[in-house]
């Protein structure tokens, strides 16, 4: 039977085979499935995280707080391969009981909290320093929407688009031009956005911007899945690519992406960070 035939049975069963490149890590239950404990350094905030988009978001805003004079946010970033299952360890689990990274604990204060979403962690980090995030209550409040707009966008652009046009195992015209419209849609929500203002949320650069750059960027610059920057025709969308470059340039952005990649040339990027000197091992011209 095709794809274009399946009748979903009465009752659904989960067919490991049947998940594509992600099989071994995708499943219907939630909770450790292994004992392990996490490792955990001298500073302030642990991060444990790999360096996707979502991992981005946050050790860009701690390059950037760092880059700003709060020396109170220096972390530790520990890598967690999804790939092997490392968030599946029940150290990650506590600390994050949905299993995705990035999940992070704050020692910094009386006891230590635990933080999971990236968007949560954002706004924490924020709020704890005052910093990338407008302390007025019009710019904040604009500030958490376009904050919520990404976190509610995300899905669509690597769930769903990235999913169904790169990694699924079997092309679906119906999802992928399902899920293709709706990226561009929201490219357009973005690019019309900054046709009016620098930033997402004004003139000031803020986390919004900071968690939908790791996202919009990738894809803008045909770093994601594949051929999408050509099939997309991104290019058309000239006020993202404005914003893209812009943040591109910023030293702690070059920092904060380069944290947690598993993959690269050696001294390209960093597996682990430990010490703001820990850069100092790149070749020249990564930063």
């Amino acid at each position: 039977m095709s794809d274009a035939e399946y009748t979903p049975p009465p009752v659904w069963v989960w067919d490991k085979a049947n998940g594509g490149q992600f099989a071994s890590i995708n499943r219907p239950t939630a909770g450790a499935q292994v004992e392990r404990a996490l490792p955990v350094g001298k500073h302030p905030f642990q991060l444990y995280s790999l360096g996707t988009p979502n991992g981005q978001k946050v050790t860009i805003l701690l390059e950037e707080l760092l880059a700003a004079g709060h020396a109170g946010a220096e972390y530790d970033a520990w890598l967690i391969n999804i790939g092997d299952g490392d968030q599946f360890g029940s150290g990650f689990v506590a600390l994050n009981p949905n299993s995705k990274i990035p999940a992070m604990l704050d020692q910094s204060g009386p006891e230590p909290l635990r933080l999971f979403e990236s968007g949560a962690m954002l706004l924490h980090l924020a709020d704890k320093f005052q910093a990338f995030i407008p302390q007025d209550l019009k710019g904040r409040t604009e500030t958490i929407c376009w904050l919520m707009w990404q976190m509610g966008s995300a899905p669509f652009m690597g769930g769903g688009y990235g999913h169904f046009y790169h990694y699924a195992p079997v092309k679906i015209q119906y999802a992928i031009d399902r899920y293709a419209m709706e990226t561009k849609r929201l490219f357009d929500v973005a690019n019309n956005q900054l046709k009016e203002t620098r930033f997402l949320a004004g003139d000031e650069y803020t986390i919004a911007d900071i968690a939908a750059y790791t996202w919009i960027g990738n894809l803008y610059r045909g770093d994601a899945y594949g051929n999408t920057r050509e099939f997309l025709q991104l290019q058309e969308y000239e006020a993202v690519g404005r914003w893209v470059g812009e943040i591109d340039a910023r030293p702690a952005v070059k920092r904060g992406r380069l944290v947690n990649r598993p993959f690269g040339e050696e001294g390209t990027v960093l597996r682990e960070r430990h010490d703001a000197s820990d850069f100092d091992a790149l070749k020249p011209g990564v930063l």
